[in-house]
């Protein structure tokens, strides 16, 4: 979305100022006590949040204008929602409701028809996953957000579905220390298996030349078809550290394969 690197809605995007933590807390608290220029400020400090949000949603034929400003309400009831009592970051908050009041736009406009009452419990569920996620501290399940609704699982899972936008195996879905995890990093692969890989000697070869443990990650990543966040949790490290050793791991295979 390039436009959104110059200029959307007037604002010049280059030019967005930028909220640290503590100045954001400070806000936050006045915010509490209904100080309106606090409450100003931090909405023009976390625009930034939003845009990074809506590039997420680049190539649909929005504009971005539609869409930042769709994200800016997102922000918006995220900042009358959100309860520091949590002590949960205000961006760990914010940006599932952004990206949920971005996708209920698009949904509205979609080609796609999708019964009103069908749409309803779909958004109703999306709704109460965010407040079950934020009161339990991890993903709800299935069953809470039926309870919580009072409806047939089954009736959740099948809205849901109907409004389910497919989604890019290179979308980054959050980030580790300063790297992008996505979606493929996430994804286990049931096919692979060691018998796929040795069939070649060069591979082999190259994997002669690995340290111990960047060995490990590649046999455990392609041989066994582990995400990173399983063989960060096998090997005792991050998931981050995990990515950056396979990443130098395969650069210095390619020497010799």
């Amino acid at each position: 979305m390039a436009a959104s690197k110059v200029d959307i809605c007037g604002v010049n995007t280059s030019r967005l100022p930028k909220m640290d933590s503590k100045r954001g807390a400070e806000l936050m608290e006045r915010i509490a006590h209904g100080d309106e220029a606090a409450r100003e400020e931090f909405i023009k400090g976390n625009l930034r949040l939003v845009l990074s949000v809506i590039q997420r949603f680049s190539g649909r034929g929005e504009s971005a204008d539609d869409l930042f400003q769709i994200g800016c309400i997102g922000l918006i009831k995220a900042i009358d929602n959100f309860d520091t009592s949590h002590g949960v970051r205000f961006s760990t908050y914010a940006v599932p409701m952004i990206i949920g009041e971005v996708r209920r736009y698009l949904r509205d406009n979609s080609s796609m028809r999708v019964s009103r009452s069908v749409r309803d419990t779909a958004y109703h569920a999306l709704r109460e996953r965010t407040r079950l996620e934020y009161e339990l501290g991890r993903e709800p399940t299935l069953s809470e957000i039926a309870k919580a609704l009072d409806v047939p699982e089954e009736e959740v899972v099948f809205a849901l579905d109907a409004i389910a936008d497919p989604v890019s195996l290179n979308e980054p879905v959050f980030r580790d220390d300063g790297d992008a995890v996505f979606i493929v990093d996430q994804v286990r692969d049931e096919k692979a298996c060691e018998e796929n890989w040795l069939n070649s000697v060069a591979l082999k070869t190259g994997m002669d030349h690995l340290p111990e443990r960047e060995r490990r990650i590649i046999e455990m990543r392609f041989f066994l078809g582990r995400t990173q966040t399983e063989v960060a949790g096998e090997i005792g490290i991050s998931q981050a550290q995990v990515s950056r050793l396979e990443k130098h791991a395969l650069g210095l295979m390619r020497k010799y394969v």
